[in-house]
């Protein structure tokens, strides 16, 4: 059988059952559910004996394909196959072969037992090479039989040990836990779905799952303990399983231990009086947790009072042993590979965001409450020339440890153009061909916008993402009634740019569609959320201050703030969010000085002397001989490669910053000058003198830049 064939006839079929009467739909589901565990089987089946026909019909079967099921419908009693010869011989049969194509390596059967003979067979398709062990095989005439019980039960006549409504309930109980389990993710949801559906139905108040790992027991979950004892447990991680002697002997037994007393436990295991005398409980079911064939756990259901186990429960603990073992096994596999995909995710965006002379800014990233928790959202703050400052935000479209490695190569990306000093359309455009090379399938929304201080000019594209919303001094909240440009991957160049003139101060908030968009919330909605949010937070708390001592510290408390009101039932949402928050500042005029010059020869001596006056104002005289000979360098250089008006600015800010502006869109070059050349050093001398340099463009020419750090510095 296929695995497509598998999957798709998964969920158990009733082929001949009826919501009242002996064949109930309940019993018939949690029989093939238990049996297939137990074995760990492809599938399982039930057939109703027809003593006039000689025949045996099949009621139920799970994990076959609808062309298979068809081949087990009508056999005869005294057909060669496992189902039949159970039958005829009252007992336990194993045929070690694929009898009907179904794609099992064998089959299991057992006879249902009823007063006059068997009422028909249980039957497992076994996946492994060998036959079931002898545990196993008890453990399906277990559950024969227990089916059975309850297939001939009536009102009148109870099942052992239950009445019938408590039959029903608790059979309706473990089809819950079934189908809950089955949605566990992590060990967190099964140990949530043991307690809410195991627990209630037993009349068990305590629940302890354990997973063992190299010799020693991790608690996944406590349930019903006082949190004193609680500590105790928790401890077990660093104890072998040599100190916990039950538990080590319930593994090594790979069998159910049930203790009816406090009395009972200490009669066995006489060194455990010290934990049994702090214990809240008085009778336990000690249940092995095995999976794949070895042991990987013990569940642990406890009661407050004495009570005796009847043996339809040991039985009914015993298969839901099975069955959480099961979950339990898929759920830690998933919660170490989440734990690797948070990690590489952790690693891939900023440890910490810059504090900047114009920007400051807080930053979240919340991962998925369900399904795959790690995706593709990222933000990012960048410095560039002159104070100015780039900040982006994206989402690579879909969830998992290939979105968050794509999220990784865009981020990289997004800081390699942005050294470049591209403007925001031409650095979507080169991302958008990036994310097109990928493939097909690739799509990202992204928001990269650059403020520049001194002009307050805030220049952004978007593409396929929502719009930035920016907070003034005066507590409104504005956004811009700008259409965003399709996502990455699925548009065609060239991305609008948008332009936005700030106050001397104000909050620009950018966020991913998973912190305003839910299941029970449009995008509209969300942003009115978020724009209501951001006022209340703004009426009531001073962001726009002076002293910039506690600016982080009031950022940190507005990403909060926002996240808490609009996730805040953070573990029921399906997509990942990120939001970054950022305050700008403009650069103070008498902090910036600029000046014209001709195109001649004169320039470069107006330039020296522009400087020595500006820099003696500012208290600079330490810098004044290394910025001459810079201003005098790259303004000769324009001079003489350049055209178009030149002018000189100044910038005073935690560095000195000089720039030499022309009207022409030539790059310039450092190159390898000969010892006999005259000239060709000039840029060496640049790079020599300042910190960094480079040039930036615009579309009427460009900007050769330097920086140098201050006296202090130095």
């Amino acid at each position: 059988m296929s695995h497509a064939d598998r999957t798709t006839s998964a969920r158990p079929s009733l082929v001949a059952a009826s919501d009242e009467g002996p064949w109930a739909a309940e019993t018939l589901t949690l029989a093939l559910q238990q049996a297939t565990t137990c074995l760990d089987g492809l599938g399982a089946l039930v057939h109703r004996r027809d003593p006039a026909a000689g025949r045996l019909h099949l009621v139920a079967a799970s994990g076959l394909a609808s062309g298979n099921a068809e081949a087990w419908a009508d056999l005869y009693d005294l057909d060669d196959v496992a189902p039949a010869r159970a039958v005829q011989h009252g007992a336990y049969v194993w045929v070690g072969r694929d009898s009907l194509r179904s794609g099992a390596s064998g089959t299991a059967a057992v006879p249902l037992p009823g007063a006059d003979g068997p009422t028909g067979a249980l039957s497992v398709l076994t996946a492994g090479p060998g036959k079931p062990n002898d545990v196993q095989r008890s453990f399906l005439h277990s559950v024969a039989a227990w089916t059975a019980a309850r297939l001939t039960g009536s009102p009148g006549t109870p099942p052992p040990g239950l009445d019938a409504a408590a039959g029903s309930e608790r059979t309706l109980r473990m089809s819950e836990l079934t189908a809950a389990l089955a949605e566990a993710l992590t060990s967190r949801d099964v140990v949530r779905a043991v307690a809410d559906h195991v627990l209630p139905p037993f009349g068990a108040d305590g629940l302890g799952v354990y997973a063992f790992e190299g010799y020693r027991m991790h608690v996944v979950g406590l349930v019903g303990y006082p949190q004193g004892y609680q500590g105790y447990w928790s401890r077990l991680r660093e104890l072998p399983l040599t100190s916990q002697p039950i538990i080590a002997d319930v593994l090594r037994a790979g069998t159910p231990l049930f203790v009816e007393t406090k009395a009972a436990l200490l009669r066995r295991y006489p060194e455990m009086v010290g934990l049994t005398a702090t214990s809240p409980k008085n009778a336990w079911a000690f249940l092995p947790l095995i999976a794949s064939g070895r042991a990987i756990g013990c569940c642990v259901v406890s009661f407050s009072r004495p009570r005796s186990f009847s043996e339809e429960e040991r039985t009914l603990l015993t298969a839901l042993s099975g069955l959480v073992a099961q979950a339990l096994e898929r759920a830690r596999l998933y919660d170490a590979e989440h734990v690797r995909a948070q990690e590489l995710q952790r690693g891939l965006l900023p440890r910490t965001l810059p504090g900047l002379p114009a920007v400051r800014a807080a930053a979240r990233y919340l991962p998925a409450g369900r399904g795959e928790a790690v995706g593709g959202d990222w933000y990012d703050l960048i410095p560039l020339s002159a104070d100015r400052v780039a900040m982006v935000i994206g989402d690579v479209m879909g969830h998992g440890i290939t979105e968050a490695a794509t999220m990784g190569r865009l981020r990289t990306a997004v800081r390699t153009l942005a050294d470049l000093e591209m403007p925001p359309d031409e650095l979507l455009s080169h991302l958008n061909d990036l994310v097109s090379d990928l493939g097909d399938d690739y799509y990202a929304t992204c928001l990269y916008a650059i403020f520049d201080p001194v002009t307050r000019i805030c220049r952004f594209s978007l593409a396929g993402h929502p719009p930035p919303v920016f907070v003034h001094p005066d507590g409104t909240v504005h956004i811009p009634d700008v259409a965003p440009d399709p996502p990455l991957g699925a548009v065609t160049p060239p991305f609008e740019t948008h332009e936005l003139r700030l106050p001397a101060e104000s909050l620009v908030v950018l966020c991913t569609d998973g912190l305003i968009e839910s299941a029970t919330r449009d995008a509209d909605q969300g942003l009115a959320q978020l724009l209501h949010t951001l006022a209340q937070a703004a009426a009531r708390t001073p962001y726009f201050q002076k002293d910039r001592d506690d600016d982080a510290g009031r950022l940190e408390e507005l990403c909060d703030t926002v996240t808490s009101v609009l996730l805040p039932d953070r573990e029921q949402t399906d997509d990942d969010a990120a939001l970054l928050i950022a305050h700008t500042r403009s650069t103070a005029t008498e902090d910036v000085a600029t000046c014209s010059f001709p195109h001649d020869p004169q320039a470069a001596w107006q330039a020296r002397e522009y400087v020595r006056k500006q820099l003696a104002a500012w208290g600079l005289d330490d810098l004044i001989i290394t910025t001459e000979l810079l201003a005098s360098e790259l303004v000769g250089n324009a001079i003489r490669h350049a055209k178009g008006p030149l002018s000189l600015r100044l910038l005073h800010s935690r560095s000195l910053i000089c720039e030499v502006y022309d009207g022409s869109l030539t790059t310039p070059r450092i190159r390898r000058a000969a010892y006999t050349d005259e000239g060709g050093r000039g840029l060496q001398l640049v790079a020599a003198l300042s910190r960094r340099w480079g040039a930036r463009y615009h579309h009427d020419g460009k900007c050769i830049w330097t920086e140098q750090g201050l006296p202090h510095e130095c």
